[in-house]
């Protein structure tokens, strides 16, 4: 008898040959647009979604609420019609925009719901078209116009008619006057963001009147600012106000904060940066009138002293002190020590005066300190290091820049203690591999910078790589003891970098840049000096990782324009570009025109660049508005040539720098150390 064979049924269909993209569609047409609008909220980018059918890009264009558009603006039109609901448009990689683009967007169906509009990097815009923006997008709310330079008063009155606005950039609108801020104050009076920093044009008599209109302010920057004690107890008369940035107001003086005592139950931040006239008199106002200040900036003004540091007892709720750049002693370090114990955060970069003595005595009290910040602190020594991990175990935040005094087993505290940290700066110091791999224990760091480290190599780096699983920032600037090894265990373990600077790494060759090339969100890469990369290496680059925006790779001598087409077919994002001491010449540079995103350029020394080949470029460049070249450059364009480009929104930084070659890091390193001492 023969043995008949049972056939088992077939495999159920998989839910891929089941669902032709016919039914696919016609089950996705089933859901209400809030549905698909909620799948959409979800998504990285929308662009494969509006790619599928017809009708999903319908629903994508209804849904996308945030543009931001690349150069040149052609097709601008279509844009705005094609998204009706937009409620932020960004236009800061658009360094030309007229006036009639601003009445397009005017007109557009999206004025009705725009709320919020950024021309921070924009010119060619006038007074008549702001004040079709003004007229015609009743829910504004936003407007930047910040290092807008050629904007006049007649422009601040044409913002005056944008009743709504809640918050307004103007930095650096250097040509704005009292006349034009007193329109501003007396048409926005729902304001509660305002910056004039570096509004060299208004004084106290358009801040006053700010102060008085805008009763509903709540962030005030004044920074550099001819400003006086005359508009000061307006200010601070403001019952909402929380923010105030008084950088470098040199008129601002002790009598000026005596208006202080008055009282400003409200403000929580207070930014006195390089205000030189203020002494622990004038702070000491501080204390009696702003009971509820949780940050206090006073960066490179008067001395830290046992009297100022005393003046700001009283400030029972403060949580961060930032004192870069002043003389700190002892006493003073101490002082703050017997602070109520409430700091999270002390910055003391650059401070003349640290010693171990004093920065102990402060981290011993104030055990709860999240951020601290030691750089260029060239007296702390291991035994300060010892106390800040003992004390300090929950920091997220070491900025350790070159304290040189501090020997290489020192860091090995900070791995076994600091766990939490997420951000470690130990450029130019000693830490060795046994350092890196102490540190390495600090799982949740996302930055780490090991800039001129002399004493770590592939070694300390793969103990990162294995470890550090969420670093976003590597710096290894002249560490030149990093070799492709290295970068790879790195780029292995840490999926996630964004930002690479492997700088003056001689040893680094193409491995390291494939590896480099599988971390998707890297967007800026920095290898100048690297003399052992290729064409090869950034082609992988390019390709690897779409939202690469800066790149560094001068004096990379064996680039040249083979490695551009690369750059101009995948890099559509990249915005900033060193080629300098290449070997890209005319054609290479003419192939980067068609990044439409490209805004700064440095193309110092470059031998195969002719004056013929150079204006070609810049006149097909659509987007480019920062360019540094070798001042040989200026006479051989014509002026008028020149004066058309500079028209078009160029600035020329002309550079008359001798051809250098690249020294020895460790020479480098010496002479560094030399001109610091």
């Amino acid at each position: 008898m023969t043995k008949k064979t049972r056939l088992s049924p077939p495999p159920p269909p998989s839910p891929s040959t089941m669902l032709s993209d016919e039914h696919f569609l016609s089950l996705f047409d089933l859901l209400s647009p809030e549905l698909v609008f909620l799948i959409l909220d979800r998504l990285e980018t929308t662009k494969p979604f509006a790619a599928v059918s017809r009708t999903f890009r319908v629903l994508e264009s209804f849904h996308r609420r945030h543009l931001r558009p690349l150069p040149p603006l052609h097709l601008f039109p279509s844009l705005l019609s094609r998204y009706p609901n937009l409620s932020s448009l960004d236009l800061s990689l658009c360094p030309r925009i007229p006036d009639s683009s601003l009445s397009l967007i005017a007109s557009s169906p999206s004025a009705a719901s725009l709320a919020r509009l950024d021309l921070s990097r924009s010119r060619c815009f006038t007074a008549k078209g702001l004040m079709q923006i003004a007229v015609n997008c009743q829910n504004l709310r936003e407007l930047d116009l910040s290092n807008g330079v050629e904007l006049r008063d007649s422009a601040m009155a044409a913002v005056a008619e944008a009743r709504g606005l809640e918050k307004l950039w103007l930095g650096r609108c250097k040509m704005v006057t009292d006349i034009g801020i007193g329109c501003v104050a007396v048409g926005c009076r729902k304001l509660r963001l305002l910056s004039l920093r570096w509004c060299l044009g208004v004084g106290d008599l358009g801040v006053g009147l700010i102060a008085v209109k805008c009763e509903e302010l709540r962030s005030l920057d004044l920074s550099y600012l001819p400003i006086t004690n005359q508009c000061l107890p307006a200010i601070l008369k403001l019952q909402h106000l929380e923010d105030l940035v008084l950088e470098g107001c040199f008129a601002i003086d002790d009598d000026s904060l005596a208006v202080l005592k008055q009282g400003s139950k409200s403000l929580k931040t207070l930014d006195m940066s390089s205000c030189q006239n203020v002494s622990h008199v004038g702070l000491s106002s501080i204390t009696s009138g702003a009971g509820c200040l949780q940050q206090l900036v006073l960066s490179y003004g008067a001395p830290v002293t046992h009297a100022l540091a005393n003046s700001l007892r009283g400030l029972s709720k403060l949580q961060a002190v930032k004192l870069d750049g002043c003389l700190v002693t002892c006493d003073g370090l101490k002082a703050i020590g017997n602070w109520c114990e409430s700091l999270r955060e002390l910055s003391l970069s650059k401070c003349a005066g640290v010693t171990d003595e004093g920065l102990s005595c402060v981290v011993m009290k104030h055990k709860e300190l999240q951020k601290l910040d030691i750089t260029c602190c060239r007296k702390v020594t291991d035994l300060a290091v010892a106390h800040i991990t003992a004390s300090c175990t929950s920091l997220v935040s070491l900025r350790m820049e070159s304290c040189t005094l501090i020997p290489r087993e020192a860091f090995i505290l900070i791995g076994k203690r600091c766990h939490q940290l997420q951000e470690l700066d130990l450029t130019d110091n000693e830490v060795d591999d046994e350092g890196l791999k102490s540190i390495s224990r600090c799982t949740k760091l996302t930055s780490l910078k090991l800039g001129i480290c002399l004493n770590i190599s592939d070694e300390g780096l793969t103990h990162v790589g294995n470890h550090c699983s969420k670093l976003v920032e590597l710096d290894l600037y002249r560490s030149i003891r990093i070799t492709d090894s290295g970068i790879l265990a790195v780029a292995a373990g840490c999926p996630g970098l964004e930002i690479v600077n492997m700088s003056y790494c001689k040893d680094i060759t193409d491995g390291a840049l494939f590896a480099v090339s599988k971390c998707s969100k890297l967007n800026t890469l920095e290898c100048r000096g690297c003399t052992l990369v290729t064409c090869l290496g950034v082609a992988a680059v390019a390709v690897g990782c779409k939202q690469l925006n800066k790149l560094d790779i001068k004096k990379c001598h064996n680039i040249n324009d083979y490695g551009m087409i690369p750059l101009a077919h995948f890099s559509q994002n990249l915005r900033q570009i060193n080629l300098s001491y290449s070997s890209v010449t005319d054609g290479g540079l003419l192939s980067l025109a068609s990044i439409s995103c490209l805004q700064s350029m440095t193309i110092l020394h470059l031998k195969g660049l002719t004056p013929s080949g150079l204006a070609a470029a810049l006149l097909a460049y659509g987007g480019l508005t920062k360019v540094k070249l070798h001042a040989s450059f200026k006479s051989a364009l014509p002026q008028q040539f020149l004066e058309h480009l500079e028209a078009r929104g160029y600035i020329f930084q002309w550079r008359d720098k001798e051809f250098q070659d690249e020294m020895d890091s460790k020479i480098w390193k010496m002479q560094l150390d030399d001109m610091e001492l």
